[in-house]
């Protein structure tokens, strides 16, 4: 039941942020940071999925994405990755690209 939650978050929402908190309250640097470059790059309307509050998504997620730890970003259906990458794709200003891309579909 927990991993058709996952999919179905993923697959309806453009952009999906299972992290630590909320954006508002993060529980975590790497959620913080993450959601920091999220809103630099443009993101409108970011869906979060705060993992604490949901025991089962934050057991299952890492089985689903085949990524061990949180945050995790998926962008139009796929896994982009974690802070470290979501950070490095916001400097490179291809972070910023993709929230276009993913926005506008």
């Amino acid at each position: 039941m927990v991993m058709q939650r996952i999919q179905a978050e993923v697959e309806n929402h453009p952009i999906v942020l299972f992290m630590k908190g909320t954006p508002q309250f993060p529980m975590c640097g790497f959620s913080s940071r993450t959601v920091k470059v999220l809103k630099d790059a443009g993101v409108a309307d970011l869906r979060t999925v705060n993992v604490l509050e949901e025991p089962e998504v934050r057991a299952n997620l890492p089985r689903y994405s085949n990524w061990p730890t949180f945050p995790q970003l998926f962008i139009n259906g796929e896994l982009i990755g974690g802070c470290d990458i979501a950070v490095e794709l916001h400097e490179s200003g291809e972070l910023a690209r993709m929230v276009a891309e993913a926005q506008k579909a």
